[in-house]
């Protein structure tokens, strides 16, 4: 468990708890027959503050991000699969005419 899920965690505390006093306050309001305008300035910042935390993490989190060229060395997918009895080469798409047949017919 690292720092990143840490913050994370403690971000998504501090959301649900600004989500509770939002309700209480508004719980509050109907019982001094008031009216709901916006919610007090301390659950905007707990709900500001708790937004940056999981992003933070969410961005941090998942690790190292991979390269999505396909000469990159860190790309190791670019080879065909091990197991070749799922590839489908019948299928419906062989009904349509492909760009080839076309431009031999002109």
């Amino acid at each position: 468990m690292g720092v990143g899920f840490v913050v994370g965690v403690l971000g998504v505390v501090i959301l649900a708890h600004a989500a509770y006093s939002t309700v209480q306050y508004r719980g509050l309001l109907k019982i001094m027959e008031e009216e709901f305008s916006n919610p007090p300035m301390n659950v905007v910042v707990e709900l500001l503050l708790g937004l940056v935390l999981c992003m933070w993490a969410a961005l941090t989190v998942p690790g190292k991000f991979m390269s999505i060229h396909p000469d990159s060395e860190d790309n190791r997918m670019v080879s065909l699969p091990g197991n070749l009895e799922f590839m489908i080469f019948n299928h419906r798409g062989k009904v349509f005419p492909s760009e080839v047949d076309m431009k031999l017919k002109h």
